[in-house]
C-alpha cells in the first residue's frame, strides 16, 4: 500500500528513456566528474535546455546514485570483560549492520576504548533502536555517534 505522500520509484533499463532523460543524466555526470564548470556548460554539452535541466534533475537519478551506503561511526567505552566486544558486534550484526572498520584499544583501568565504522543500509532497524539496544549492555559504559555520512 502506498504511503499518503510517497513517491513511488521505478526501475527503467537506460536504452528505453527518452533522449531528455538521457541527457539529464549526461549533464549530471558531466557535473559531478567536474569536466564543466556550470549547469549551462553542461546542458549546451549535451545539447539540451536548461529549463528541461531543472525540471528533471531531482527526478532522474542513476541506479548506483540510489544505492549509495550510508556509514556511522560508534565510540564506545567498555569495561573490560571477556565476550564484550564478540556481543557488540553480534547485536550490530542482528540489526543488519556491516561493520567496516574495528579499532580496541587495549585495557586501561579496567575499561577500553572501541570505535566501530557501520555500513547502515541494510539495517533492520533505526540506528537510534541499535544505539538502545547496545548501551542496555551492563558492560558498556558510553556510545556516542561520532560521525555519519553517505
Amino acid at each position: 500500500m502506498k504511503q499518503k505522500g510517497a513517491i513511488p520509484f521505478v526501475l527503467v533499463r537506460e536504452d528505453i528513456l527518452p533522449d531528455g532523460m538521457k541527457k539529464v543524466l549526461q549533464a549530471k555526470s558531466l557535473l559531478e566528474r567536474g569536466k564543466v564548470s556550470s549547469v549551462q556548460e553542461a546542458v549546451d554539452t549535451v545539447d539540451m535546455s536548461r529549463s528541461a535541466f531543472y525540471k528533471y534533475r531531482h527526478a532522474v537519478l542513476p541506479f548506483r546514485q540510489m544505492m549509495k551506503a550510508h556509514y556511522v561511526t560508534l565510540f564506545f567505552q567498555l569495561e573490560d570483560e571477556r565476550g564484550s566486544l564478540s556481543k557488540l558486534l553480534d547485536t550490530v550484526a542482528h540489526a543488519g549492520g556491516n561493520v567496516m572498520t574495528i579499532h580496541q584499544t587495549l585495557p586501561l583501568s579496567g575499561r577500553a576504548n572501541v570505535t566501530l565504522s557501520l555500513e547502515t543500509t541494510m539495517m533492520s532497524s533505526s540506528l537510534e533502536e541499535l544505539l538502545a539496544a547496545l548501551e542496555r549492555y551492563p558492560f558498556v559504559e558510553q556510545v556516542d555517534v561520532v560521525g555519519s555520512g553517505v
